[in-house]
């Protein structure tokens, strides 16, 4: 049974002492293990890092001894971020983790048109079912950006819908990052959803002045918690900023 992630104390925003936080991280942790905590990921665009900061979820969960699994439900030119999702699920199969693999490195629609094949949106909620009913936490990774096409009348963002999950949202810190973090954001909220926070993604060790400032105002712009900001190759995620959303 899948509980959404409730939205982070207000209090959170200026710290907490460490007596509270390791109270929170406690109740966490008992709320992930009796119940379950699920998410959808999705990005601001296509390469912003998506599968990265998924894997350092579920590494972080698991580490922590929640049963936490991915699911890619469609991928697109090749199935390396699902042998990644696969590999952080504790050795799961790969089609359980990527049930639909189109070989065109394009949107699903062109690409599943090209192969004269049809995504549904039942196929893939089967494919998370299966996976919900069997693990406690599912991470469920977009593909591209919020409003990209998987097929006649289906967008990412209908999944999503579909899933009513809370939503992370992966941004890569550059300059136009407020805006494309703000649209999306916006959009999310549009389907009724929840977004749980954004993860800022560094994509090169060089940081210019965008990038440094972008951190400092993007939570107020948007309205929801800034989750972590990754540096480039960074390889995990601290346990503390998974209290805000789990």
């Amino acid at each position: 049974m899948d509980v959404p992630w409730p939205r982070r104390p207000a209090a959170r925003r200026h710290g907490l002492r460490q007596d509270a936080a390791a109270t929170m991280l406690d109740a966490a942790r008992e709320l992930s293990h009796g119940l379950g905590v699920s998410a959808f990921i999705t990005g601001t665009d296509t390469d912003v890092g998506k599968t990265y900061v998924t894997r350092l979820i579920l590494a972080t969960l698991r580490n922590e001894g929640i049963d936490a699994v991915g699911y890619k439900p469609v991928a697109c030119g090749n199935r390396a971020d699902a042998t990644i999702l696969a590999a952080a699920s504790g050795d799961l199969p790969r089609d359980e983790v990527n049930p639909v693999f189109l070989k065109p490195a394009l949107a699903p629609l062109v690409a599943a048109m090209l192969e004269n094949r049809n995504i549904t949106l039942a196929e893939l909620m089967q494919g998370y079912q299966h996976l919900a009913a069997r693990h406690a936490s599912v991470l469920v990774e977009g593909v591209g950006g919020w409003e990209v096409p998987l097929a006649p009348g289906l967008r990412v963002a209908d999944l999503a819908a579909a899933l009513a999950l809370p939503v992370i949202v992966v941004a890569a810190n550059r300059l136009g990052c407020l805006n494309h973090v703000l649209l999306t954001v916006n959009a999310i909220r549009s389907r009724g959803l929840t977004c749980a926070g954004i993860v800022l993604n560094q994509l090169e060790d060089e940081m210019d002045t965008a990038m440094i400032t972008n951190k400092g105002v993007l939570e107020d712009l948007a309205g929801v918690p800034l989750l972590a900001h990754l540096i480039y190759g960074q390889d995990f995620l601290e346990v503390d900023s998974l209290l805000q959303f789990a």
